[in-house]
């Protein structure tokens, strides 16, 4: 489908309204102009049958009237219209009597007051006539004794007034639409030119240009879309030096422990010794090992950054969550001799985030626990509520951390100096991202007596 053009929209937008409000003027022109038309005709009716009415006079018993040639001539027009005419004699007792005209002309609905004047529409041999009756009191006759003028047009000349009239407004109108039209699309040009020059500077841009842009000389209409716009640059530029880090830290992180497997690897190759080469294998197996909870680590970490994938965000039990969590770390825990317990004091804890991040999230802090406790410790992980959270704390009897160090140890890649424990010093890191991401805290304590570390996450209840 072919794109639709913002300017013919915006103009159409506003000549459609102005050409309906110009049809709606134009019914009432039209309708103006037969009025007008129509009081013109009723006024030369009148004038012609007063200047008639004028002339009667009695001479001797009879009525006398000379027809004035301006009562006639008023109504030459050029459109050939004819003109009809009736003088009658009304006496009380006798009637009305012709006097002069045509004597078949249609009277009046109604009666005529003296002195009055009633205008109506009739047909006269065929024609529509437009007619006016007036009665006139007979100066000189008998009491009561009037004289009635009916005079009559065709409506040739009064339709071409009406036309004319209508006509003219119509391309009044016209030449005003047309120039409102001009103005509108200069208008439109004009306004539309910063968001031009908004779509220039996209396509100028370098491909690794990510400054944002200027909304300084646009409309406050447009500037909402270049705020969206350099709020989506800022996600990328965000999301582009997170994918930056990640791959700074994975080859600072890989570098070592890839030139030490290469090494065990040659030596193995090397040595004659079955004993010797068992015993680099396994030493190989145990790094390829760390290697790849190092690379999930990362990748994990990847994921939990604030500029990282989309999170779910579903409602889960986090008791549930916890124990997955922990069937995953028996092994571990039954190498090292270690009692692992779960102690949770509801059957069930709703928190809202992802499953599978969370999980991730206990089981980091889990295997820290079981990391740095010596052989034969004990770790415990725990559930309850806490005003309107659930608390999930991971204690143990290790060594602990210095208060000082507590907060340090959330930064990537720290860890505490004189332990001997190996790690990669990213779990406390990925548990706090993971923590603020379902929108909780995580904090530092010690146990009893001082021994040991307390490690509490709090989650909001739903």
């Amino acid at each position: 489908m072919a794109p639709k053009s913002l300017r013919l929209q915006l103009l159409l937008w506003l000549l459609i309204p102005l050409a309906g409000a110009v049809l709606a003027n134009t019914w009432v022109t039209y309708r103006n102009a037969q009025e007008m038309a129509g009081i013109v005709t009723d006024r030369t009716l009148l004038a012609s049958a007063r200047s008639i009415a004028e002339r009667i006079q009695i001479n001797g018993g009879s009525v006398d009237v000379i027809i004035p040639p301006a009562a006639l001539e008023m109504f030459e027009t050029g459109y050939r219209d004819r003109v009809y005419y009736r003088i009658t004699r009304s006496s009380p007792g006798v009637g009305d009597a012709l006097v002069a005209g045509s004597g078949d002309l249609q009277d009046p609905a109604a009666p005529v007051p003296p002195l009055l004047s009633q205008f109506y529409e009739a047909t006269f041999r065929g024609d529509p006539v437009r007619m006016v009756a007036i009665r006139q009191p007979l100066l000189g006759g008998a009491a009561d004794e009037s004289a009635m003028v009916v005079v009559g047009e065709t409506l040739a000349a009064r339709g071409h007034m009406a036309a004319n009239l209508w006509i003219h407004n119509l391309l009044q109108q016209g030449l005003l639409v047309l120039i409102v039209a001009v103005f509108v699309w200069y208008g439109l040009q004009r306004g539309l030119r910063p968001l031009l020059r908004l779509r220039d500077d996209v396509l100028e841009r370098a491909p690794d240009a990510l400054s944002p842009f200027s909304a300084a000389a646009l409309q406050s209409e447009l500037q909402p879309l270049v705020t969206a716009l350099n709020q989506y640059i800022e996600r990328l530029r965000n999301q582009i030096a997170a994918q930056r880090r990640f791959i700074d830290n994975a080859a600072h992180q890989l570098r070592t422990p890839l030139t030490i497997l290469a090494t065990q690897a040659a030596y193995a190759i090397r040595t004659q010794n079955i004993a010797e080469k068992d015993e680099t294998l396994e030493a190989i197996h145990g790094n390829a090992r760390e290697m790849a909870r190092l690379a999930h680590q990362l990748l994990t970490l990847s994921n939990v950054e604030p500029d990282g994938r989309v999170r779910r965000s579903e409602r889960i039990d986090l008791v549930a969550v916890t124990r997955r969590a922990l069937e995953s770390q028996v092994s571990h825990a039954l190498e090292k001799g270690m009692d692992l317990g779960f102690d949770p004091a509801p059957d069930a804890a709703h928190v809202r985030g992802d499953a599978s991040l969370l999980q991730e999230m206990v089981v980091n802090l889990v295997d820290n626990a079981l990391r740095y406790t010596p052989a034969g410790g004990v770790v415990t992980v725990g559930i309850e509520r806490a005003d309107a959270d659930w608390r999930l704390t991971v204690r143990d009897n290790g060594p602990g951390i210095p208060t000082p160090e507590r907060e340090r140890v959330f930064e990537r890649f720290y860890r505490v100096l004189g332990n001997e424990a190996e790690g990669s010093g990213l779990g406390l890191a990925i548990a706090r991202e993971i923590a603020a991401g379902s929108g909780g805290t995580i904090t530092l304590d010690s146990c009893a007596e001082e021994r040991g570390l307390l490690v509490t996450i709090a989650l909001p209840a739903v």
